[in-house]
């Protein structure tokens, strides 16, 4: 919040768990979304309920598939059927 003029951030895509989950949800604007995919360090997390309700915050959980649709999408890499699309680039001193 800091960083953004006390508004927070819009989305945030959070694949570490119960370590990081308190600061992340804190960080939210209203009406922001937080999806998790991960739980690396825990997966048990508190949230405080009138944050999610009263600033209209959306969660959303996300799985990213088997050990077998990996190893599909790593197949089309190497064979360079999947193409990533670069919308922009920054120098690395705007990155933060």
């Amino acid at each position: 919040r800091r960083l953004t003029g006390k508004r927070g951030v819009d989305v945030i895509v959070e694949h570490v768990g119960a370590a990081v989950w308190e600061a992340c949800f804190e960080s939210l604007a209203t009406y922001g979304r937080l999806v998790t995919c991960g739980v690396t360090s825990g997966e048990e997390a508190k949230l405080n309920l009138r944050l999610l309700y009263g600033r209209q915050r959306t969660l959303l959980g996300s799985f990213m598939g088997s050990k077998g649709e990996l190893m599909e999408v790593l197949k089309f890499i190497a064979q360079r059927k999947l193409k990533a699309v670069i919308d922009s680039v920054f120098p690395l001193k705007d990155a933060a």
